[in-house]
């Protein structure tokens, strides 16, 4: 495949995750978020500073090392290319990233406080363990870059993490999976708090992991 072909693809694939995450009621009130893609070993496209109503020509191709090599970014986007890049680099299997501010999600991230993994979506979307907390750090700065690569160092199976005070940040093998993976998450963190209210969420019983893997074994085979 072509350089050319292999962007419109992922910038396809980018618009598409964008418009499911609308359509899923997973956005906040804003719906401010950013998306990337993998290109290369060196390039990822980026969202240009929105995602409602996004074009896929709109997508901007820039270098690891934060240059813009082709389209325009919104500087609320430039400041976020190192903590897109810090996880292609620790994650050589990414292929695509999605960070939202959606609410339920935030507000663990607002608390400092993982996300049990309790809910069977989040098992078979990816995220059979905790979602982590990056300590706090302003947005885009060497500070917040190097806590999402030590949390992704010190966890390293983990295919999401709560950005203390700020939002989610996820990623996954293209930006579909990725982006039910975000509505994954999402909905166990609403179920999380609802469930507070009547007693409190209770874990998944032993071995859980490995029946849900033994189920989707099953019915691929």
């Amino acid at each position: 495949m072509n350089d050319a072909y292999v962007r419109k693809e992922r910038a396809e694939q980018l618009v598409a995750a964008a418009e499911g995450l609308f359509a899923a009621g997973v956005m906040s009130h804003s719906g401010h978020a950013n998306l990337s893609a993998r290109l290369d070993g060196e390039r990822l496209l980026l969202t240009p500073g929105f995602v409602r109503g996004l074009r896929p020509e709109q997508l901007a191709t820039v270098g690891f090392d934060g240059q813009v090599l082709e389209g325009e970014l919104q500087s609320v986007s430039a400041e976020i290319i190192a903590m897109h890049s810090a996880v292609y680099a620790a994650r050589p299997h990414v292929g695509a990233i999605i960070h939202t501010h959606s609410p339920a999600a935030t507000a663990f991230a607002v608390a400092h406080r993982p996300l049990p993994c309790r809910t069977e979506p989040m098992l078979r979307f990816g995220q059979a363990e905790d979602v982590p907390v990056v300590p706090w750090g302003p947005r885009g700065s060497d500070v917040s870059v190097r806590g999402i690569a030590d949390v992704l160092e010190r966890r390293p199976t983990t295919a999401a993490v709560l950005l203390a005070n700020h939002g989610l940040l996820v990623f996954g093998p293209d930006a579909a999976a990725t982006a039910h993976l975000v509505v994954a998450i999402e909905e166990s963190a609403e179920a999380e708090i609802a469930a507070a209210a009547i007693g409190g969420a209770v874990d998944f019983p032993p071995g859980a992991q490995e029946a849900v893997r033994a189920a989707i074994a099953r019915v691929a085979s």
